[in-house]
């Protein structure tokens, strides 16, 4: 089965909101085995619609539609598809009482035009909205299936997760169980890793490989399909031991997980503390680590330390350190790790110092870092990145690569 996603509004086109549906229904809809090939937005005008419904349907067995479903006279999806295939528009009595419900709970004057909100598609499939008004809807005719869902993605995730997966399941002609794998790996470019496994991309008939490059990091999503359950596992364990034996050591972790939250479990598991010495970063390291529940057994503490003289006075790095190699250099960033290790009592120690821009410093080009570990019982090391994009990339950037040397350091 082949999906098309149009998102209908003109406020996506005037650049206002950032259409999220189109990535999230992309996602879900490829770990069931269905192919989406085409994403469209169109604005609020029934005459367009129209004719973006057509070409849909000239390419695309199920067409899913977000946005639209409002009170408003802007708000047209559902009367311009009941137009085209012929369909009336029905209330919704379930739907219309708890609208009614909502407008007697918050003490307010319900509308008409909110029972606009209660109509369905004739013959149609409701998907129940637990966090909105207008409800959404599955229709199937003899060509295609047409799924309605609300815009607002606080309506439309949970509305799609909860109701539409199982909707399009049930009208799936397939007996077969679809079971997908996200492996993620960090410092190899998409590029250089599909370089590697070109020859097991070019022959996948069944798992699929499917890379994707995301912020610093590159994903590839293995999806098999069978009657078996065990048997699709199977499937993918066999493909994942194949990619492994030539980019494993780039992989650090399955689905959606993240490197911090990787770092975060193997310090857990090995009941380690860490205390941080923040330049470049600015407590950017810290920010992610305590966003992570329980990190508070995990962080004895960190320092933001901009200035030479929180360096030098705080952090105790030598001022010779400074003068003869600078802030950003590999003694430094070995000095400010071992130093804040000490000071705070922890098991390790890392540290962030260079160049984020947009000027150089030291006459060390932007992008310049360096990241120091000291870790108990262990050398301590410092490891120098050339690194390149905007001022936030570079600083976001390094936090992924000090996880990920921490992590390498600690397995």
């Amino acid at each position: 089965m082949n999906a098309e996603i149009i998102a209908v509004g003109s406020e996506l086109l005037l650049g206002q909101i950032v259409n999220t549906n189109a990535r999230f229904l992309s996602k879900h809809l490829a770990e069931i085995g269905i192919n989406v090939f085409y994403h469209t937005v169109v604005g609020d005008n029934a005459n367009r619609l129209k004719s973006t419904i057509e070409i849909a349907e000239q390419r695309s067995d199920l067409i899913i539609f977000t946005g639209g479903l409002g009170p408003t006279k802007d708000d047209l999806t559902k009367e311009t598809i009941a137009k085209h295939i012929g369909k009336e528009l029905v209330m919704d009595e379930a739907a219309l009482t708890s609208i009614e419900q909502y407008f007697v709970q918050v003490n307010r004057q319900m509308t008409d035009n909110n029972r606009k909100q209660a109509l369905i598609l004739e013959d149609s499939t409701v998907l129940k909205n637990d966090h909105g008004m207008a409800p959404g809807m599955l229709l199937r005719t003899n060509t295609h299936m047409y799924m309605l869902l609300p815009g607002p993605p606080k309506e439309m995730e949970p509305m799609f997760f909860n109701y539409g997966l199982l909707a399009i399941k049930g009208q799936l002609q397939s007996d077969d169980r679809i079971v997908s794998r996200v492996l993620r790996f960090f410092g190899i470019g998409e590029a250089a890793l599909e370089t590697e496994i070109e020859d097991l991309i070019d022959s996948q008939t069944n798992p699929t490989i499917a890379p994707l490059a995301a912020d610093g990091e590159v994903t590839l999503r293995l999806t098999a399909k069978h009657q078996s359950e065990d048997t699709a596992n199977r499937l993918l364990d066999e493909v994942e031991e194949k990619i492994l034996s030539r980019v494993g050591d780039f992989f650090y972790g399955y689905n959606d997980t993240s490197l911090i939250s990787e770092l975060s479990k193997q310090l857990k598991s090995k009941n380690l503390t860490i205390a941080c010495a923040e330049s470049l970063t600015g407590g950017l390291f810290q920010q992610e680590l305590t966003a992570i529940p329980g990190s508070g057994d995990l962080l004895a503490g960190g320092i933001v330390c901009y200035t030479n003289d929180v360096k030098t006075k705080l952090l105790q790095v030598k001022e010779s350190t400074i003068q003869e190699f600078g802030v950003v250099s590999e003694p430094c960033a070995i000095e400010l790790a071992e130093n804040v290790q000490k000071l705070l009592g922890s098991d390790i120690g890392i540290s962030f110092t260079g160049v984020a821009g947009p000027d150089e410093l030291e006459g060390k080009p932007v992008g310049t870092v360096y990241i120091g570990i000291a870790i108990n019982g262990k050398p301590t090391i410092a490891e120098k990145l050339s690194l390149a994009g905007t001022r936030s990339g570079i600083r976001s950037r390094t936090v992924k690569y000090g996880s990920s040397l921490l992590l390498k350091s600690l397995t």
